[in-house]
Formats: C-alpha cells, sequence, structure tokens
C-alpha cells in the first residue's frame, strides 16, 4: 500500500482528555461530532458554514493541536494578543501518516494587522521580511502565502477571502493547487466564499446544528444563494 505523504490523517479525542459535553465548544453539533467520531482528513478539506457554526473553532484547534499560533504563524511564531482560543485543541490528537513533514502555517483574516507587525518586530535570520503595512490587505495577504506557504506541510487558512478581491481568491486557489500538487502539502480552510469553496479536489464539509456532513460544491446552499443573488439581486433587496 503506498504511504500517504500528507502530514495528518485524522483527527479523534484524546484518550487522555476527554471534553465535557455539556461545556462549550462541545455544545456546538459540529465539534460534538468531531469529539465522538472523529475526522479523516485528505490532502485538502475545506469547511463551510454560516456564522457560528463552529468551522473556525475546529479550524483554530486543529492550528493549536498541530503546534501552530492561534493569532497566526508557523510552529516557531509566539505571537499572542488576547487569548480568545475554546479548549478544543486541548482534547484533540492528531493522527499523523509516518515520515511527512512536521512543518505548517497557520493564517486568519482577523489577526493579520497584529501579526503583520508581530513579523516586523521579529525579522527572519534568513532573509528580509515583506513590508506588509505598506501594501493593501489583499496584497499582503498574498504576498503572505507566496513568502511562507512552500514546501511540504499543514496550510491551514480561516477565511481568508475577507482579505481578498475575486482575482485575489483565485491568485490564492492557484497558490493552494501548486501546493496540493506535490502530494507532500495538505490544506485546511474555512470559508465563506464560493470561489474559494471550489478548490479543485478538495473535501467540502458543511458546518451546521446537523454537524459535519461532505457535500457537493453544486449542492451548498451557499453556492445556490449566491447563484440566485445573481441571477435576481432585486427579489432579495427588496426585502431588506
Amino acid at each position: 500500500m503506498q504511504l500517504k505523504r500528507f502530514p495528518v490523517r485524522r483527527v479523534v479525542e484524546h484518550p487522555l482528555h476527554a471534553a465535557r459535553r455539556d461545556a462549550w465548544p462541545a455544545t456546538l453539533q459540529p465539534v460534538r461530532q468531531l469529539l465522538d467520531e472523529g475526522l479523516d482528513l485528505g490532502p485538502a478539506t475545506v469547511l463551510v458554514g454560516e456564522n457560528g457554526s463552529g468551522k473556525s473553532t475546529i479550524v483554530e484547534a486543529l492550528a493549536l493541536a498541530y503546534g501552530l499560533s492561534p493569532e497566526g504563524g508557523s510552529t516557531g511564531a509566539r505571537h499572542s494578543t488576547r487569548i480568545t482560543e475554546s479548549p478544543l485543541a486541548d482534547h484533540l490528537q492528531l493522527i499523523r501518516n509516518p515520515g511527512t513533514s512536521r512543518r505548517g502555517y497557520f493564517l486568519r483574516a482577523e489577526t493579520m494587522h497584529g501579526f503583520y507587525s508581530y513579523l516586523e518586530a521579529n525579522p527572519s535570520m534568513s532573509r528580509m521580511d515583506v513590508p506588509f503595512h505598506e501594501m493593501s490587505h489583499g496584497e499582503s495577504f498574498l504576498s503572505l502565502i507566496g513568502d511562507r506557504f512552500n514546501g511540504p506541510g499543514l496550510w491551514l487558512l480561516d477565511e481568508p477571502e475577507s482579505a481578498l478581491s475575486f482575482s485575489g481568491c483565485l491568485a490564492l486557489l492557484a497558490a493552494l493547487q501548486e501546493l496540493l500538487a506535490s502530494g507532500t502539502s495538505q490544506v485546511v480552510m474555512s470559508t465563506h466564499s464560493p470561489l474559494l469553496a471550489r478548490l479543485p479536489g478538495a473535501r467540502i464539509l458543511d458546518v451546521g446544528p446537523w454537524g459535519l456532513r461532505s457535500v457537493k460544491w453544486e449542492d451548498l446552499d451557499l453556492v445556490r444563494n449566491w447563484q440566485a443573488f445573481l441571477d435576481s439581486p432585486d427579489r432579495y433587496l427588496r426585502h431588506l
């Protein structure tokens, strides 16, 4: 049997640190399902759902369980402003594929401004850092991905579309496709963007009160709602 070359094949509840099911975030059905059933991860996984559904909580916990900073960065990042992350990571165990890379990076749009300041204050010993604060939000986001997302590893993104235009989202998809083509990289992303949800080859998980369910892109409410709005925006706007 051919060995899988991407880092993490499965997420389970830690056998020595069980989570209380009556305490947040296990009160969210997607989190409870993750703890009860575990979750298999392939090379690319996209989580889609409404605000408050639990998708960002899950991505954040995966990043922490992997050893990444909850506010963004690599395994070496120590950036922290205000601790707001859930305790979910303490109750997770990542089942790794043997012999794979331990590199990784976590990007979340809501903490990017502070993270850029952290990078400026802690420049890489091997190169000068990109002048992120001198760029637009989208330009700096794509520059960071181009500068940091390379080679084998686990790459996690939380709602990156908030920084990106339509063409920026396409550029991000191109960068992620190039990473995945190696077979040694793995992507986990949460998004509200129908464009980013279409990451080729990704398993799409619809996150909501039902828990976690695999869905085809064309069957997502996200996609159907945007299609309906673009076909007839006045049908929606007159009800505002």
